[in-house]
């Protein structure tokens, strides 16, 4: 029993800490007790400099946020201006469109030819207005089938127009300057398979 209570009071050993020269790079440091007061200055010189170049990356690092959004801020801008200008042309569009509507509901024979020349008009107006915007049609007929700017729904076997030709278009494709909206759908050419004597 008295080997047990001696044991409870006995002190505990305090946890052994690492030397401050185990640290990595903490041989190089000197004591604060053995510094001189030069090199005690030097290293105020350095934190001040650190807390510098600190402030300046956390500006920098701000101002690159900022810029991130206002780029942002400014593309979905001039997205929507963009599709604003667009509109406003095509509105007098819809606008003739309604009239040849109403003009349908009324149109006797003698006014038809009228009628279909005014639908023509107006379907070169939006024609028109779509082209300034940058749109352009891909006409494929009679030219060389293009991967790029064209898409293959069939081929035709014929002597009329040369191999990998288009020999029909389907439906014709668009593209806004240099990028492809949608592909001229087309028949292309096949030559003709040769008889055997």
């Amino acid at each position: 029993m008295k080997k047990a209570e001696s044991h409870a009071h006995k002190p505990e050993k305090a946890p052994e800490t690492r030397p401050a020269a185990a640290e990595p790079g903490a041989a190089d440091l000197p004591v604060a007790a053995e510094l001189t007061p030069e090199q005690l200055e030097e290293l105020k010189a350095r934190a001040a400099r650190a807390d510098e170049h600190w402030d300046r990356l956390l500006r920098v690092a701000a101002d690159l946020e900022n810029f991130k959004k206002r780029a942002a801020r400014e593309r979905i801008e001039a997205a929507q201006a963009a599709a604003a200008a667009l509109i406003q042309k095509i509105l007098p569009v819809l606008d003739h469109f309604e009239m040849a509507q109403t003009a349908t509901q009324t149109a006797q024979d003698d006014k038809l030819t009228a009628l279909q020349t005014g639908i023509a008009m107006i379907q070169q107006q939006l024609k028109n207005a779509l082209a300034e915007s940058g749109l352009e049609e891909i006409d494929a007929t009679g030219k060389p089938f293009d991967p790029t700017w064209h898409e293959a729904v069939a081929q035709q076997t014929t002597a009329d127009v040369p191999e990998g030709h288009v020999v029909q278009q389907i439906r014709k494709g668009d593209r806004l300057r240099d990028r492809l909206l949608r592909p001229a759908a087309v028949i292309v050419a096949q030559k003709p398979a040769e008889k055997s004597e």
